[in-house]
């Protein structure tokens, strides 16, 4: 006769070592305390070394501090002329070849188009087969 085995197996919330390490008391945290304990002197240290020209030590600080700048492009409104998204494209195409429209603005609006296009045959074909269902029913019901 066997008998299953239940090592290895607690109940929720039963340690498997309840005489086990404290949290807390490993060597990253240990470490972590250390550093916490003496951070004011390292920053006034750096602060210090930064204000006697050491660039790095100006670097670690302002990087730490100061979020570095992103670049963001101001909002145009701008005339895409075209009936269809293939000759909105072009007129896209065209701004951009006339100054009004930078490249990586231009492959936004682009693959924004391209998007859009996704979205219009995904409707179309949506449409599509349920005038293909509405049309099997009258069909089905016709014959019934």
């Amino acid at each position: 006769m066997t008998t299953t085995k239940t090592i290895g197996r607690w109940r929720p919330g039963q340690s498997g070592n309840p005489a086990g390490r404290r949290p807390g008391s490993g060597s990253v945290q240990q470490l972590r305390q250390g550093i916490e304990e003496s951070l004011p002197a390292i920053i006034q240290s750096l602060t210090d070394k930064a204000q006697a020209g050491d660039i790095g030590a100006a670097r670690l600080l302002l990087e730490r501090v100061i979020p570095p700048l992103k670049a963001v492009e101001a909002p145009q409104a701008l005339q895409v002329d075209g009936d269809d998204l293939s000759g909105q494209a072009k007129s896209v195409f065209a701004l951009t070849a006339a100054g009004e429209v930078s490249v990586t603005q231009a492959t936004q609006l682009i693959a924004a188009l391209g998007t859009l296009a996704k979205l219009i045959e995904v409707d179309e074909l949506e449409r599509r087969i349920q005038s293909l269902e509405s049309s099997l029913e009258t069909r089905h019901t016709s014959t019934a």
